[in-house]
């Protein structure tokens, strides 16, 4: 039977609250588990990333340039089961290394799949995550007084960035389910099929 874990993620230092929390196969490549964070969160994955454990990373090596401290290990290879050994129930995820996006991951629970269930899945949230390339936490506190206040000297100069309105508090729950649905869906035709005969 294949289990799954559900995670509860926290975007760091950002007011009001952005949290999610999402089931996922306990087998989940960590490449595709950014995939879900990003899916879940409401970014656009148009920035690299980063899953840190300890003092050892995981994201997309690159020979010529590197964001972290540490050797940066490729996430494909990489389970989620790998990382989630022994006491270990959390972990971190960088988004964005201009604007910084600090992700907490916590492991609150590991249990059997449902058969008629497909995975990653949205469990629930609050908070809307930040719009892209507005500057991190610092950023967004701006951005956020800037738009609440017709009188803030930019407030219809962002308004117009943002797209014309922005809700802090509308995760956009539905059109994020229909997407993370299809990326389940996807995930699920990957797998390899059994060979006939072949011994459960």
């Amino acid at each position: 039977m294949t289990e799954i874990v559900r995670l509860r993620i926290d975007l760091d230092e950002v007011e009001p609250r952005v949290r999610r929390r999402i089931e996922v196969p306990l087998e989940i490549t960590l490449d595709d588990l950014h995939t879900a964070i990003q899916i879940a969160m409401g970014w656009t994955d148009s920035h690299l990333y980063e899953f840190r454990v300890g003092r050892t990373a995981y994201g997309i090596p690159d020979p010529d340039w590197g964001f972290s401290e540490h050797k940066v290990l490729p996430a494909k290879k990489t389970r989620l089961t790998e990382i989630l050994t022994g006491k270990r129930k959390s972990f971190a995820y960088i988004y964005d290394f201009g604007d910084d996006w600090q992700h907490t991951i916590r492991a609150e629970a590991i249990t059997s799949a449902n058969s008629v269930t497909l995975y990653p899945r949205l469990v629930d949230g609050e908070g809307r995550c930040p719009p892209e390339d507005v500057g991190g936490a610092w950023g967004y506190a701006e951005f956020l007084e800037a738009i609440a206040d017709p009188k803030h000297e930019q407030h219809s100069e962002l308004l117009g960035w943002c797209g014309g309105s922005f809700d802090p508090a509308d995760i956009e729950e539905a059109d994020t389910r229909k997407v993370m649905d299809r990326f389940a869906k996807h995930l699920a035709r990957r797998k390899p099929k059994r060979a006939a005969g072949s011994a459960d």
